[in-house]
């Protein structure tokens, strides 16, 4: 790969840029929001075969196949029906290697191909020729001490990784961190509050999960005020165990505050099993408000990603069930869903909610205008479908000129595949340095406020804004 990836064509921009990256190449990264399994640190064992480290858990690649037909069982990934999986990972790779053709032009072709070389030092093409030779010398490096988990955090020089789990949750696998000197507060790896389980009555065993919360911090949770009880005392035990920030997952962003008697009387239909769609929506978006006034008093910073329609491809969510790639962006309305929330704690200095969106063209004309204009408020990362090098750079000529580069929280990698965490901020950065580039050959930025710019948005403001 070029060293001038992603750089700007005219050869002024493509050196400043190349100039600006170099102060931000060697930087520690601050991941604050992702979904590795903690328990990979935890045990550090290592690694299996290339086929599942790589293929099998990342749905960017098997929805790619499987919008050309080819089944997710092919490529390994655990079916809820007994339907008979490829256990083979030789065979899953060259199934794999055989549509590589279809991954040209995306990101993850990017990420793998820097994954490949940047992270195992693999330089074959890859291609149904060569599949058995990259799977080989991926498995030979996957075999040396070097390629374990914390060696390899080590290697990536990560300083913070934050995960995602759920309240009910024990955080055994934090704590076995923690004990090694690897995690709890201020630890190389925290942990993040995502209570969407518990809180989307639409979400399959909604009440059973309910009664487990209760069953593990001794509330009674039959009652809407032992239930706000249950979460408080979960977010205390993550707090405990090192979390900084809170993650909700919605489909929308729409924010309500109801009367204690209202939320009461939606919570106990959902009990029942009687709650209609619309009331499930109007719970979310009062939990979404309460979440609010829970993280003024304990501190979690408030992550929002919303705009998701869950499990749209419902014979995947069926076959294989959910985060497998049968998920779809839809229009989010930000303006009118977040004014309670706004309204109520915007102003307030104790609270940072930070907000994403499946929606780009809502970037320019809402999201950017918020945090411009509420200090509680800062625009996440492209994520998910929009992270890509052409949306990241979007993203800074949209938002910009109306939120600043201070309004934004830093990039977030979002990933499940531990070993692409380098290369996803290898691009965000390049990206930035890239833009920063052409602010400056085109004299509206000082080159020595630029070079002071990238290192905030790689390292500080994430820092400042997750309190890490």
């Amino acid at each position: 790969m070029s060293a001038n990836l992603l750089f700007p064509s005219d050869p002024t921009q493509r050196a400043i840029a190349r100039d600006l990256y170099a102060l931000v190449e060697d930087r520690p990264l601050i991941s604050p929001h992702g979904h590795v399994d903690p328990a990979i640190l935890a045990d550090d064992l290592p690694f299996p075969d290339p086929a599942r480290l790589i293929i099998v858990p990342d749905h960017y690649l098997t929805r790619m196949l499987l919008s050309q037909g080819v089944r997710p069982a092919e490529l390994g990934v655990p079916t809820r029906n007994g339907e008979p999986v490829q256990q083979d990972g030789r065979e899953i790779w060259r199934t794999f290697a055989r549509h590589w053709h279809l991954f040209r032009g995306t990101p993850s072709r990017l990420w793998l191909e820097r994954t490949f070389t940047g992270v195992f030092g693999v330089d074959i093409p890859l291609g149904p020729d060569t599949a058995d030779e990259v799977y080989d010398a991926l498995a030979a490096r996957l075999a040396e001490p070097a390629f374990r988990p914390r060696a390899l955090f080590e290697q990536f020089n990560i300083e913070v990784l934050a995960t995602t789990e759920s309240p009910l949750d024990d955080l055994g696998t934090h704590a076995k961190l923690a004990a090694d000197g690897w995690g709890g507060p201020g630890g190389r790896v925290i942990t993040t509050f995502r209570p969407d389980d518990v809180v989307d009555m639409e979400w399959p065993g909604w009440a059973e999960r309910v009664a487990r919360l209760g069953e593990m911090t001794g509330e009674d949770t039959s009652t809407y005020r032992g239930y706000l009880a249950a979460l408080r005392a979960r977010r205390a035990a993550f707090i405990a165990a090192g979390a900084t920030s809170s993650d909700h997952g919605h489909p929308t962003a729409r924010t309500l505050d109801l009367t204690d008697a209202e939320a009461e009387a939606l919570f106990q239909r959902g009990l029942r099993g009687e709650a209609s769609a619309e009331d499930a929506e109007a719970f979310r978006a009062n939990m979404l408000f309460q979440f609010a006034r829970m993280s003024i008093e304990d501190g979690l910073v408030l992550q929002l990603h919303p705009g998701a329609v869950r499990n749209h491809n419902t014979w995947l969510y069926a076959t294989h069930g959910r985060d497998t790639g049968g998920d779809i962006p839809q229009a989010t309305d930000y303006v009118h869903g977040l004014a309670p929330l706004l309204q109520a704690f915007g102003n307030d200095p104790r609270l940072r909610l930070v907000v994403y969106t499946l929606d780009e063209t809502t970037f320019a004309r809402e999201l950017a205008p918020l945090a411009g204009g509420y200090p509680a408020m800062y625009l996440g990362a492209p994520w998910w479908f929009l992270d890509s090098p052409e949306m990241l750079r979007r993203f800074r000529e949209t938002v910009t000129e109306t939120a600043g580069f201070y309004n934004t929280a830093g990039f977030v990698d979002d990933t499940r595949a531990f070993c692409s965490i380098p290369v996803r901020h290898e691009v965000a950065r390049r990206i930035d340095a890239g833009y920063l580039a052409r602010l400056v050959a085109e004299e509206r930025l000082p080159l020595a406020e630029a070079e002071e710019t990238i290192v905030d948005l790689a390292y500080h403001i994430p820092k400042r804004i997750f309190k890490l």
